[in-house]
């Protein structure tokens, strides 16, 4: 987002209009990501219906509405080499490092190791879908009927035995969310902020919750990872698979809109961490991997695991965006790649250093601004 206002431009805070970020999806930002810690310390707990409805609930849109926002602020992308290079430093190098860590760590605890960088590990995956996503951005603005193209292709990848050679299967399952978000504008954030929208977005958590609780919870987790194909579950695309894929698209969809909409646009005391989700992101695997590896999880049970893990994984997620983390990770998560590249930093000219760093594109899903 740029800091010039516009007739339908989203209500900011002073403080963030100024700064030139919007206070809304800052704070967007900083819940999804919540609730990405959430889901994954979640994981191991399973053992309560609450617990496993929350789960379930979380993972029917919370990778969809990130990958929206994504889409929405990759608009200035336009597959230049200067855009290039800073996804190559912003995204390429940070998958290699925490390719490299998360294996180390799956090795330790007897977990599948990825046989090349090729197969992303665990959370990395979303890395290679950014970048994938990043670079056809030029391709989707440039061709008709986007949205539709990308949906059919979504829906057909639910066809397709793709391996996990780069995730193929999740990139092509959520590239319509992606491409959504290129074409979504201010005036849509801000009509999703209307009255009459966020007591129909209250409904939709409602229901949505009840589904899950209902319905979801005796379902296959495959259906809201979007990681293993129909044919990789030996699920008939007729009368059931594909069917039921464009089903869970638009649960995703409606209920990532519904999201938006509630969530605040003011500015708020976690507006700020919105800018550092990229942190939260690539760290937080670690602790809760780590706590599984000792069998701390195994400590308490139930309920009071639920209530005990949600506090932790509040409180990870506020600690690790700390400046303190911050300074002492920065190395990994966002590291000086200029060796990499054939034309470095310091040789463009002051006016495109500024343009550099301006833009949506600075602000991908899991920010690292």
């Amino acid at each position: 987002m740029t800091a010039t206002r516009t007739p339908d431009a989203p209500q900011r805070s002073a403080p963030a209009a100024a700064s030139g970020r919007d206070a809304h999806l800052d704070n967007a930002k900083f819940l999804l990501i919540v609730l990405v810690v959430l889901g994954h310390a979640y994981a191991p707990i399973r053992d309560t219906l609450l617990t496993e409805t929350l789960y379930k609930w979380i993972y029917l849109f919370h990778m969809p509405a990130f990958v929206l926002i994504c889409g929405y602020l990759s608009k200035s992308f336009d597959g230049s080499g200067r855009r290039v290079e800073k996804l190559v430093t912003a995204v390429g190098v940070p998958y290699l490092i925490f390719w490299t860590v998360y294996s180390i760590q799956a090795y330790t605890s007897d977990r599948g190791v990825p046989t090349s960088p090729l197969e992303p590990i665990w959370i990395t995956w979303f890395l290679v879908a950014l970048f994938i996503w990043r670079l056809s951005t030029p391709l989707w603005k440039a061709m008709r009927w986007s949205v539709v193209i990308a949906v059919v292709i979504s829906v057909a990848a639910a066809g397709l035995v793709t391996g996990d050679i780069l995730m193929l299967s999740r990139v092509l399952s959520l590239l319509p969310f992606f491409v959504l978000g290129l074409f979504l504008e201010p005036k849509h954030l801000t009509l999703l902020r209307s009255p009459a929208v966020r007591v129909v977005s209250v409904l939709v958590v409602a229901a949505t919750l009840a589904f899950a609780a209902l319905y979801l919870v005796d379902m296959s987790t495959e259906w809201v990872y979007w990681r293993e194909s129909l044919e990789d579950r030996e699920v008939d695309l007729l009368p059931l698979g594909l069917p039921a894929r464009m089903v869970f698209l638009g649960l995703a969809l409606v209920l990532s809109l519904a999201f938006l909409s509630l969530v605040p646009g003011r500015q708020m005391w976690f507006t700020k961490l919105g800018e550092y989700t990229m942190f939260v992101f690539l760290l937080h695997g670690l602790p809760i991997r780590i706590a599984d590896q000792l069998g701390l999880y195994d400590l308490v049970d139930g309920y009071v695991a639920l209530a005990v893990t949600t506090a932790a994984s509040l409180l990870l997620s506020v600690l690790l965006c700390t400046r303190l983390v911050r300074r002492a990770t920065s190395w990994a998560v966002e590291p000086s790649a200029d060796w990499l590249l054939r034309r470095k930093a310091r040789d463009t000219g002051p006016g495109e250093k500024a343009n550099a760093t301006a833009g949506p594109e600075k602000e991908p899903a899991v920010s690292r601004q």
